[in-house]
């Protein structure tokens, strides 16, 4: 306990000392401007312990500094971040805690966390420079949540996330024995031990009446996802018992990883489609799903897909599969199934887009451009693209004509408009259900991640929990300017900057990396480099 207090105490004193790199007048003065902005246009129905008049306050403190020449994408990283502030709740018997909905929702529980899209709430809270964020949510779902398994989740993965920025040894020791738990209970209540593959129900994969999940009386099947998500967790296991020095476990783990990769790539690939399918569990589970689903990209988020499935990625280019003006579909627009429904369940993933989707997917996209440079099928720029896209979503008309910065549920592809929040608000005799507390229930819906994209992906920065880093920029080529200015990564603040021609920033020209305020690297242009923290 000592040895965690002396680290919390540092982490505290390394915030308070951080200088930015970049100027003010493209960095927090931009900050202050966009959180004015965003105050302004907001109604805050809702409040935790930040609320809008300490926005300003709290981003300043706790996060990176973005600045890049595309208005739309840097506006929506600030935006992101503006929201998730909002999501911040500190309980004094369980510390912080991170909510999906703003609202209390009858399935969030006593302190209203929800499983499904914790993995992605953590991989965005790791870059809150006060660690305390991510560390107490994971501490959250080891020792307090009583609905851990309500949704398919991957905490273990979640663990060494954050891990891999904060360095805390205690933490993943502390944590290890429950991750250990976690994963025997999905062994024990989701493994078919005949089938030798994980199964699920969509809804409880957080993607209600999907069309594979049509095909079995209950919406059941084996499926990319949860294999995906536990074979990651073996991994991660594995691991962490390496790092904790049991290489027993560690063996243990790695070779169950391995045995479930294989399941993935072997039996939920189907080679006929080209894609990663759905075996509805019908008994026999020999016949795939005849509809490619956007979850199919899943096993690239966990880096295991093969280079020979590359063809896969055609879908995301193809407007008869997933690409559409605002975003890549839940289901491909040539399935019958395909629907944009305004009538029953008002959480469809049988075609809407679905932020949840599209960050699994756009970070699925940047491991396979790293991993076979697109191996022919996808570009740079086709990722820039998507993620353009993504950005552009993030936006609703007022009904006074205003057009202001949102993130809702689910998305129409065609039109923009966030399908569950159009009819949430006529649920009940033509308004909101307020019994059940559904006014705007999905506003600023904290169910996948953006900052994610930006800082790991567009700018590179890839910490693994060792002191040496590594930054591959997926920046397009076209850029002649981009900054990520005070990201901590093992208690130093790396800022990473590309300026062309040296007049944006004032530090030179060409492509650097500063740890602590001081030069660490200069290249001529953005480039894969690797940079010890030492």
């Amino acid at each position: 306990m000592k040895k965690y207090l002396l680290f919390s105490i540092f982490v505290a004193s390394t915030l308070s000392v951080f200088a930015n790199v970049i100027p003010s007048n493209v960095g927090t003065d931009i900050l202050k401007a966009k959180v004015a902005a965003f105050n302004a246009d907001d109604y805050e129905h809702m409040k935790n312990d930040f609320p809008n008049a300490k926005a300003e306050d709290f981003l300043l403190k706790n996060i990176p500094i973005f600045d890049c020449p595309d208005e739309e994408i840097k506006s929506v990283y600030y935006f992101r971040w503006w929201t998730f502030r909002k999501h911040l709740r500190k309980y004094p018997d369980v510390g912080w805690v991170i909510s999906e909905f703003l609202q209390r929702v009858s399935w969030g529980g006593k302190y209203n966390a929800i499983s499904c899209a914790s993995a992605l709430q953590l991989r965005e809270a790791r870059w809150l420079r006060d660690s305390a964020f991510a560390s107490e949510f994971t501490n959250y779902w080891c020792f307090h949540a009583t609905n851990g398994r309500s949704y398919s989740s991957w905490f273990a993965t979640s663990a060494l996330d954050v891990y891999a920025l904060d360095g805390n040894l205690d933490n993943l020791k502390k944590w290890y024995p429950k991750l250990k738990e976690n994963f025997s209970a999905w062994e024990r209540d989701r493994f078919d031990s005949k089938l030798g593959m994980f199964w699920q129900k969509d809804c409880a994969d957080g993607m209600e009446l999907s069309a594979s999940g049509q095909l079995h009386l209950n919406w059941l099947g084996y499926r990319a996802t949860i294999n995906s998500y536990m074979y990651s967790e073996c991994a991660s296991l594995s691991k962490i018992a390496t790092l904790l020095g049991n290489a027993e476990d560690a063996a243990f783990y790695a070779k169950k990883a391995t045995y479930l990769k294989d399941v993935v790539n072997k039996r939920l690939w189907d080679d006929s489609a080209k894609f990663y399918m759905v075996r509805p569990m019908n008994g026999s589970a020999d016949l795939f799903s005849p509809h490619r689903e956007l979850h199919g990209y899943t096993p690239w988020y966990f880096e295991i897909a093969p280079k020979e499935y590359s063809v896969a990625w055609k879908q995301v280019l193809d407007t008869k599969g997933f690409k559409a003006l605002f975003g890549l579909t839940s289901l491909e627009q040539r399935s019958p199934l395909f629907q944009l429904n305004y009538y029953g369940h008002e959480c469809q993933w049988n075609g809407p887009v679905w932020p949840y989707a599209t960050s699994v997917t756009l970070s699925g996209m940047a491991n396979f451009l790293r991993a076979y440079d697109g191996a022919g099928v996808l570009t740079k720029n086709d990722f820039y693209e998507a993620l353009q896209t993504y950005a552009k979503a993030h936006h609703r008309v007022r009904e006074d004509g205003k057009r202001v910065f949102w993130i809702d549920e689910n998305i129409h592809p065609y039109t923009g408009d966030w399908i569950s929040r159009t009819r949430l608000k006529t649920w009940k005799n033509g308004d909101w259900d307020y019994s059940q507390n559904w006014y705007e229930r999905g506003k600023d819906y904290n169910h996948s991640f953006y900052a994610e994209l930006i800082i790991r992906d567009i700018v590179g920065i890839m910490p693994n929990g060792t002191t040496e880093i590594t930054i591959d920029p997926l920046a397009p080529d076209s850029w002649k300017f981009f900054a990520i200015d005070g990201v901590r990564v093992l208690n130093k603040q790396v800022s990473v900057i590309w300026d062309k021609d040296g007049s944006r920033y004032g530090k030179g020209k060409g492509f650097a990396v500063f740890v602590d305020g001081k030069e660490v690297l200069r290249k001529s242009k953005p480039q894969k480099v690797n940079i010890s923290l030492k």
